[in-house]
């Protein structure tokens, strides 16, 4: 066999001939030329000469020699070294400048009675408390602190549906935690806690200035608060990955632009920070890609951290207002691909080489699309300066923008492409923020 040939699972038997010992070891037995080379090839590798394949069969043979000189106890002992060596890297100084501004975050929410085989024999007011309520552990980073009072941002998805929520220091404190705000959207949440035992703050850098192949450092609480503080490293993979979004049902409810890094982000770093050699925030950890495809195919190394610049734009409205403001356009609408071809030549007029885009179904009375002249059964194809075509890429460019804002809307009207200047007044509730809605 040839270096370029591969091995494919099966040994293929020579045929007798000439220089070719037969095999005399039955059907199914070894061929004499096969053993003279494994015997030579464990010869090579017990002695390092081929002389030593029977000195390796002769020593297998041999029993283990028995002791035959005592060695005195002072002699066996050995010790630890007193010399200190000081330790200082990169790594460990910006773990130090951060260490203690992690906390795990700890969820509660009360077990619903009706669910439990208790609840549904009427038994459920015998459990305790601590027997009817489910936890959820995640991580968080202080970021400020003001008088009495100290911030902490963390995932949303670790907070969803809680009744109530405690801190874990890092010394070891727990204290209970106030939701000031929470966006479904960007996974973000800002809680509120008592600063008697804050001693130190994280600060944010500026993820706009990370680079490819930098290190990336990632703290915090993996598989819950038993392995808090835990620090991991790794490097900045890409600066800008755009991942698709799901919520808890898996329907997708948009796209988020995220720092890709390949140190270890497992259950528990959730909302946990992303630092830099400086031990200054570049991003909220918030995801990690374990499997691919259909096939289920096994990923490593592949963790997303939401960029620091979006959060603390998100945090500072969540701190100010308890939610975050974005804009709406007050209207139903459908993904082009679920018109058929006959509808989209007869009801909507569109030209054939329009393929995508959404069409609008209905204009609700307060869409600031009405007074453009944007009507039922007109198709949109762009959103200020990015393309639309469906309603993840609509959500996309219209999140884009604040309320407030004028916009220039594409659209094809009975068959013709028109464009609209359109004023961003209507304000998106959390209803359709929050799932892919079919109202926008």
């Amino acid at each position: 066999m040839s270096q370029n040939e591969q091995f494919d699972g099966e040994y293929q038997e020579v045929e007798p001939g000439h220089g070719t010992p037969q095999n005399t070891g039955g059907p199914r037995g070894p061929k004499l030329w096969q053993t003279i080379i494994v015997a030579l090839v464990a010869g090579i590798i017990g002695g390092g000469a081929v002389v030593g394949g029977y000195a390796y069969h002769e020593n297998q043979s041999k029993p283990a020699p028995k002791q035959t000189q005592k060695v005195k106890k002072a002699e066996a002992k050995t010790k630890v070294s007193h010399l200190n060596v000081k330790v200082s890297s990169d790594a460990s100084d910006a773990f130090n400048k951060i260490k203690n501004a992690v906390v795990s975050v700890e969820a509660y929410a009360k077990e619903d009675p009706n669910s439990s085989i208790a609840g549904m024999y009427g038994d459920s007011g015998k459990e305790t408390e601590s027997e009817a309520e489910q936890t959820s552990e995640g991580s968080g980073v202080i970021y400020k602190k003001t008088g009495n009072t100290a911030f902490v941002v963390t995932n949303n998805h670790v907070i969803s549906g809680a009744d109530r929520v405690e801190i874990l220091m890092n010394d070891g404190h727990k204290l209970s935690a106030s939701v000031v705000g929470h966006d479904s959207v960007s996974d973000l949440a800002v809680l509120k806690i008592d600063a008697k035992y804050v001693t130190q703050v994280a600060e944010f850098g500026n993820s706009d200035k990370i680079t490819v192949g930098e290190t990336a450092l990632a703290i915090g609480s993996p598989l819950g608060s038993d392995y808090a503080t835990s620090l991991t490293q790794g490097i900045v993979s890409a600066k800008k990955r755009t991942i698709d979004v799901t919520n808890s049902a898996g329907v997708a409810t948009g796209q988020a632009t995220v720092i890709q890094t390949d140190a270890a982000i497992n259950p528990g770093n959730s909302g946990g920070p992303l630092v830099n050699v400086a031990g200054q925030v570049i991003g909220i950890n918030s995801m990690k890609l374990s499997s691919a495809g259909s096939s289920g195919t096994s990923v490593e190394g592949m963790g997303f951290a939401i960029p620091s610049n979006e959060v603390v734009e998100i945090v500072n409205q969540l701190a100010t207002n308890g939610k975050v403001s974005r804009p709406a356009l007050g209207i139903s609408l459908l993904d082009l691909d679920y018109i058929s071809s006959s509808d989209r030549k007869k009801t909507l007029k569109l030209p054939e080489n329009v393929t995508s885009g959404i069409v609008v179904m209905k204009v609700n009375d307060d869409s600031p699309l009405k007074a453009a002249g944007i009507s039922r059964y007109d198709v949109i194809t762009g959103l200020g300066d990015k393309q639309v075509k469906d309603i993840v890429s609509l959500r996309e460019a219209l999140y884009a923008h604040k309320i407030g804002e004028t916009v220039k809307i594409k659209y094809y009207h009975n068959g013709q492409e028109k464009t609209a200047n359109v004023k961003l007044s209507l304000e998106a509730n959390d209803a359709n923020t929050s799932t892919a809605s079919n109202e926008r």
